[in-house]
């Protein structure tokens, strides 16, 4: 599996973006997808889980730093994994890093850096 993550730039604050990531290779199967986030001289930190289930629709979680403000989709399960991300506030600026889990392996993307200004 690889991943391309895609659509971080420079955006001001109260604005929007979205990020893409792109599955490519051995995807079948991928039943869980994250977005994590590494600010500045802080640690990453997972930050959106969409746990894909068979007849149950998806299992989506955030943190609580997010929650209300960004929105991980998965459109009809195929490859690409969004994340939308609203009210952007300078302590959201961080790389931000898509990861896909198949079979109990981790797989990550090489990061997109976005950068909220005041």
């Amino acid at each position: 599996v690889q991943l391309q993550a895609s659509g971080g730039g420079l955006v001001q604050s109260g604005g929007s973006l979205t990020l893409s990531c792109l599955a490519s290779g051995t995807t079948d199967e991928i039943n869980v997808m994250r977005w994590y986030r590494h600010p500045p001289g802080k640690e990453r930190d997972l930050i959106a889980d969409l746990i894909a289930t068979i007849g149950n629709g998806d299992f989506i979680s955030y943190a609580g730093s997010v929650k209300g403000r960004f929105t991980i989709a998965r459109p009809n399960a195929k490859n690409t994994l969004y994340l939308h991300m609203n009210s952007l506030q300078p302590e959201d600026t961080a790389v931000y890093y898509c990861n896909a889990i198949r079979h109990g392996v981790n797989y990550w993307g090489q990061g997109t850096l976005v950068t909220v200004s005041s």
